[in-house]
């Protein structure tokens, strides 16, 4: 089971936020990521080149992106961000547009990568727990939510 508490630190939060486009949704999730020490600045930029080159294949379910970028010099250390946003935005993506959680993830190398978007890929099919992080108030109850 992965410990969410190292992963997700609080530094890496920002809920309820305002994001003009999805490029500012990403560049949130990334600043999380710099913030709890994962990444350099230079992955946020990845991560947007990412979707530039390959589309909004991030936006993975109704309302939720995945912003990732392969493992790179950036990466000091695997890890999530958590960016909920006031308002939703478009991403592209036909089927699961609009965008209200961001989930930014960095992955030192392919196996922990894995093993994180495979973690909260598993809390995210559970319509109940879904429900529950959309209203929950603190980092630390999201990441019991996503932890139970």
């Amino acid at each position: 089971m992965v410990d969410f508490t190292g992963f997700l630190p609080d530094e890496a939060f920002a809920l309820d936020v305002t994001a003009q486009n999805w490029q500012d949704a990403i560049r949130l999730a990334g600043q999380g990521l710099v913030d709890s020490g994962a990444t350099k600045p230079g992955y946020t930029d990845e991560m947007i080149e990412t979707v530039n080159k390959l589309g909004p294949y991030i936006v993975i379910a109704p309302g939720l992106a995945l912003a990732h970028s392969r493992p790179s010099d950036s990466v000091m250390r695997s890890g999530l961000s958590w960016v909920r946003l006031a308002e939703p935005v478009e991403f592209g993506s036909k089927n699961n547009d609009p965008v209200s959680l961001v989930i930014g993830l960095a992955g030192r190398d392919e196996n922990e990568h894995l093993e994180v978007m495979s973690a909260i890929a598993s809390a995210l099919v559970n319509p109940g727990k879904v429900k529950a992080l959309a209203d929950a108030q603190t980092p630390a109850e999201i990441r019991a939510i996503l932890e139970s």
